[in-house]
């Protein structure tokens, strides 16, 4: 039979969506996704490319409606399927791999059960087989999420994926938050399971990613913001400041494990680390090598087996617990997943103002402005105050959760891929923000990173951390610091 004359897996025409009365989420757009071939989807945050492919599973955001075109997926109308078999396409046929996988996975299963759950052939060999395909280490097969890396959470979710032997693959952002290595050998996974005839759609930041693997690039345009002029300057990279040795925070022989049915992983083997007040440290190494680990100790969110933290030469209580509300003001952690930052039952604007209240930062009556500042700080319009987190683009909730953490005039900042959901113009200009942040205020940062030209360029120094080691500062301008080890 002609190929030519076979209905492409999925269709869509005319497609667009936005609330009633509002502006709309997804411009109309048409796009075929063909059989063999993988479709990325480009353009910056906030343009639509998350909603357009939860609308290819027949989903669309709360508040929002299908306002014109349709969605045709292997032969079916998505939105007009009954919900039995709707739910039928998305187990057997399409599957979906979201920008936040981990909230995705069951965090009482392990790994094996999460893919057993729903392959086809549910046996521990083709478990084994899907994590080595993701490159997932045997030994993590008994894991579960929680003691899983980011990294790591969204290969378990693309071998979960796999594991029902789709037609039709969709991902949103599937290389964010890994290495060069990973980047380039789930990159090439995917160019296999194309070449095997899989249908693959995927939204992107990375250009590298996109030129590697792609048959067919669709840019999807932004939303404006009318009046808003980025008024951030390039500045020159700060000297170290002149300060004593216990200036900033300070760690010491840092011990972490993590121990599973008799298996145990070292995530901190003796780590030291130091972070001077209006400096910026860089964290790059392997996906699970415990930079995220390392990060939520500083935080006291991870509790060290071994090794002393202190702030400006005075004892730091390893768990957020026990430290002081002006402890907490200074030091902010910003997560990897920006939904464990935004309570997803307070409006965006809502999540800002508590700490603006609860550290009294500014006059109760001058909380909204406030408010308002922090969001166009970021990059945001206003009226996304009024929004709840999964209205927002993955993006969009990245810039909020660091909105947040900038709400209590924090003066160290810890910051685990913040950039790795936005495109590169929002992420030049969260950066300048950041920068500027250091030099006017004396802001320390500490930025994890699989992008080493984000920290080449906003950082002064960078330790690789492999296997729980973490190594020696050096200038951040050595790449050879990605190297893999």
């Amino acid at each position: 039979m002609d190929s030519s004359h076979t209905p492409p897996p999925v269709r869509v025409t005319d497609l667009e969506i936005g609330p009633a009365g509002g502006p709309a989420l997804l411009s109309a757009i048409s796009l075929t996704l063909r059989a063999g071939k993988i479709t990325a989807l480009t353009g910056p945050s906030g343009s639509g490319k998350t909603t357009l492919l939860r609308a290819l599973i027949g989903d669309t955001p709360h508040g929002a409606d299908v306002t014109s075109g349709t969605v045709q997926a292997l032969g079916q109308d998505v939105f007009t399927l009954a919900p039995d078999a709707l739910r039928a396409l998305r187990r057997r046929s399409v599957a979906y791999v979201g920008q936040d996988p981990g909230s995705a996975l069951n965090p009482r299963m392990t790994a094996a059960r999460l893919i057993a759950e729903v392959a086809t052939a549910p046996t521990p060999k083709t478990v084994t087989a899907l994590m080595a395909e993701c490159r997932l280490d045997e030994a993590l097969v008994h894991h579960r999420p929680g003691q899983l890396s980011g990294g790591q959470q969204r290969r378990l979710a693309l071998a979960r994926a796999l594991a029902r032997e789709p037609e039709v693959l969709l991902l949103d952002e599937p290389t964010a938050g890994l290495d060069a290595v990973l980047r380039e050998e789930i990159t090439g996974l995917l160019r296999r399971l194309a070449d095997r005839g899989l249908t693959i759609a995927l939204a992107c930041h990375d250009p590298h990613v996109i030129e590697t693997c792609a048959d067919t690039v669709i840019t999807l345009g932004g939303p404006t913001r009318p009046g808003h002029t980025d008024q951030s300057k390039a500045r020159p990279r700060l000297p170290a400041p002149q300060s004593t040795p216990a200036d900033g925070l300070r760690a010491r022989g840092l011990q972490v494990a993590f121990t599973h049915r008799g298996h145990t992983h070292e995530a901190l083997k003796d780590a030291d680390f130091h972070v001077r007040a209006g400096t910026s440290t860089g964290i790059i190494g392997p996906s699970g090598s415990g930079k995220t680990t390392l990060l939520r100790v500083l935080a006291g969110l991870q509790t060290p087996a071994a090794g002393t933290l202190t702030w400006n030469g005075q004892v730091l209580p390893p768990t957020a617990r026990k430290r002081t509300r002006d402890q907490h003001r200074r030091i902010q952690f910003i997560p990897q997943n920006p939904l464990g930052a935004l309570n997803p039952a307070r409006t965006v604007g809502a999540s800002i103002a508590r700490p603006l209240r609860l550290h009294r930062v500014v006059a109760k009556a001058d909380v909204p402005d406030r408010v308002r500042t922090l969001l166009d700080d970021v990059g945001l319009p206003e009226e996304f105050a009024r929004r709840y987190p999964h209205e927002l683009s993955g993006g969009q909730r990245q810039r909020a959760s660091i909105a947040r953490a900038l709400a209590t005039e924090p003066e160290l900042l810890l910051c685990d891929e913040v950039t790795s959901a936005l495109d590169p113009s929002t992420t030049e200009s969260v950066m300048r923000l950041l920068t500027r942040l250091r030099t006017e205020n004396g802001l320390a940062l500490v930025l994890v990173s699989h992008e080493l030209d984000v920290i080449a360029a906003h950082s002064d120094t960078a330790h690789r951390i492999d296997g729980g080691h973490l190594h020696a500062a050096v200038p951040s301008t050595d790449l050879s610091l990605g190297a893999p080890s």
